[in-house]
């Protein structure tokens, strides 16, 4: 890895919480991902399994009743909650309540909004789908966790919800977005910034990402590439180290979670639960997080690829993020057992 990338991962390193005898359950991070419907069960599974693998020590999904009974049958680490609702047209599932708790948007959210207490962090977006009272009910949660100074993380189909109503986020410094690239071209042909992307492309590698965060208002963007770009429109980072060079779909759900754990850390960090030195300034940790969760993907990626090659599949990266882990940020315990953590 490179020198820059070395140092990144040492700052990066300052944010991992020990594990020590005092803490309690939840402290190391509350992370719930809000997606999951019919067709689509695996995405929301891959985000919230990587947050637990990496760490995080509450991990939950908030999906339709059809995907939860799904997602709950692939792992009974996750806490699933079939909250969410689509339209009726859109499922073969018939509408029982004639009161639209079930058709209404705000009804619905308002069954979600108070969970958002209870956690630190939310991932919106792996398989959502883009039913419009899935989305419309997002748009809800996403305003609500706004208000509530909660960081979050959009992927896939809540990208759409950006497109479509920038100010959601815009402005919105605890926000990561991590498109890939037909989401990152959708996003700057709907901000109307294609032309001044494409011109910015001209100057430098990180050019485009930075001129995507500055018309979100510093949003931090996670652009997803041969190398990962990632900058809030003032800072840039790239992230270099080697990932797998198989597509399939779902990769990208593993960075999510991995990301939303680190913003768990990020919490714990700034409440001092442990002796942190506080060497990292607060505006710094978002950017961080997203550094860390790229490099723990691409790792994820790189490790599963030489394994299995042609044939990797995004369940591959869930099997390699405790030896990505350690691989990055690892260490061997103080206690004398000799355990790595």
């Amino acid at each position: 890895m490179s020198a820059s990338t070395r140092e990144m991962l040492a700052r990066v390193r300052q944010m991992v919480p020990p594990l020590l005898e005092k803490f309690h359950k939840g402290q190391l991070g509350r992370v719930a991902v809000i997606g999951g419907s019919e067709d689509y069960t695996g995405a929301p599974y891959f985000s919230a399994m990587a947050s637990a693998r990496l760490g995080c020590d509450m991990s939950h999904v908030i999906c339709t009743p059809s995907a939860a009974t799904v997602i709950k049958s692939y792992s009974p680490n996750l806490m699933v909650h079939p909250l969410m609702r689509s339209s009726p047209s859109s499922t073969s599932a018939p509408v029982t309540s004639s009161s639209g708790a079930d058709t209404d948007a705000q009804q619905i959210a308002a069954r979600i909004v108070p969970m958002l207490d209870r956690l630190h962090v939310l991932v919106i977006g792996p398989g959502l789908g883009r039913d419009p009272l899935m989305q419309d009910t997002c748009a809800l949660v996403i305003r609500a966790a706004r208000d509530r100074g909660m960081p979050m993380v959009l992927d896939a189909d809540a990208l759409l919800l950006v497109q479509r109503e920038p100010d959601l986020v815009r402005g919105y410094r605890l926000a990561v977005l991590t498109p890939n690239v037909v989401e990152f071209g959708r996003l700057t042909r709907a901000l109307g910034v294609d032309e001044q992307v494409r011109a910015a492309a001209q100057q430098s590698e990180t050019a485009k990402v930075e001129a995507l965060a500055k018309a979100l208002g510093g949003v931090m963007i996670v652009q997803k590439g041969p190398k990962d770009q990632i900058s809030d429109g003032k800072v840039t980072f790239t992230v270099d180290l080697e990932g797998g060079r198989k597509r399939s779909g779902g990769q990208g759900d593993t960075l999510t979670g991995s990301i939303a754990t680190f913003l768990g850390w990020r919490k714990a960090y700034l409440d001092g639960i442990w002796e942190t030195g506080k060497q990292l300034k607060e505006e710094e940790l978002v950017g961080l997080a997203a550094f860390g969760g790229s490099a723990i993907t691409r790792e994820c990626s790189r490790l599963a690829f030489a394994k299995k090659g042609r044939s990797l599949q995004a369940s591959d990266l869930t099997d390699e993020v405790h030896t990505a882990f350690l691989n990055l940020f690892g260490e061997v315990g103080e206690d004398g057992s000799g355990a790595r953590l």
